[in-house]
């Protein structure tokens, strides 16, 4: 049974209990999960043109081809001018977002040094819960010579829902750990 059967059988009638939601539409869902790291500082300062080595480390994290986000408008005290490289995303929708959970609650955060549970802070007013790992090398899919220099990644998780405490259920449902 892969994980997205699993949170439909088990998972969604123990939040509709949880949450006393009479629909069972209505119950909180995992939309999407964007994961992405910012490049616009190698881009600015160090002058870097090619960015396949992080296009490399999110293609093994997320087993999905990562787009390159360009800026918008220039910024001057940044040195960011028009069209300039700003950040690698990708987004997992259905069965690759509840896999990347999987993997990532119960793989990656035992890795994770220091590590005592999320903050509430870390959501967004709207449902969404957003992940700042300082670094990528923990992820057991990469292997030494993958990582040249190392950067943050950032992790957001969207849900259905618009309210904190629905999120939270939803999030406490799929092994996170709450402080």
């Amino acid at each position: 049974m892969n994980t997205l059967e699993a949170f439909n059988t088990k998972v969604i009638k123990n939040l509709q209990k949880q949450l006393a939601i009479k629909n069972i539409n209505a119950v909180p869902k995992i939309d999407k999960i964007i994961v992405a790291i910012g490049i616009g500082s190698l881009a600015t300062r160090k002058s870097l043109k090619d960015f396949d080595e992080f296009e490399k480390v999110i293609t093994k994290i997320t087993w999905q081809k990562a787009r390159i986000l360009k800026s918008k408008k220039a910024i001057s005290n940044f040195k960011l001018r028009e069209n300039m490289p700003v950040m690698l995303q990708t987004t997992l929708r259905k069965q690759r977002a509840y896999d990347f959970l999987d993997r990532f609650m119960k793989l990656v955060m035992p890795r994770l040094r220091d590590f005592s549970g999320f903050t509430e802070k870390n959501f967004d007013g709207q449902g969404n819960f957003n992940i700042w790992l300082p670094n990528y090398n923990i992820f057991p899919e990469l292997s030494l010579d993958d990582i040249v220099t190392t950067m943050g990644l950032q992790i957001t998780i969207v849900t259905t829902t618009k309210d904190n405490s629905h999120a939270k259920a939803l999030l406490e449902a799929l092994w996170f750990i709450f402080k």
